[in-house]
């Protein structure tokens, strides 16, 4: 009898995917804190790390970073995969993994999402609709 395959199918995540992306994460996060970034995007820009999603073998990893400040998440991602090596360097002496995973950084959006979205809600046209449906 086949075993079924445990990687990011229908059913997600496994639980050991989930545990290494959040360990790693919250080592990039100490990273990104205390370290001197000389990369000149990264040069006093206030840096958040919203998830890391692993691989099924644990040797790829993506974060999604974001600024806090006026900065592009685009401009903080780019930079961080200029200095992805450093980081890396840095990631293996404080995780214990039997690999220390090749790190893939992407934008995260889904806070411009969110205001998108509060700001078509608050719009009078959605709210006019809105106040129509509640009516009947």
């Amino acid at each position: 009898m086949k075993r079924k395959s445990r990687g990011q199918g229908a059913q997600g995540p496994s639980q050991r995917q989930l545990r290494a992306a959040e360990l790693v994460r919250h080592a990039l996060v100490d990273i990104v804190a205390r370290e001197e970034l000389r990369d000149p995007d990264l040069i006093g820009a206030s840096i958040t790390i919203g998830e890391v999603r692993a691989s099924p073998d644990l040797k790829h990893m993506t974060a999604f970073v974001s600024s806090l400040g006026p900065t592009d998440p685009r401009v903080i991602a780019n930079g961080l995969t200029r200095i992805s090596s450093f980081v890396r360097g840095r990631l293996a002496r404080s995780v214990d993994l039997r690999f220390t995973p090749e790190l893939h950084f992407q934008p995260d959006v889904s806070y411009e999402e969110a205001r998108h979205i509060d700001e078509l809600l608050a719009s009078p046209e959605v709210a006019r609709d809105l106040k129509r449906e509640g009516e009947e």
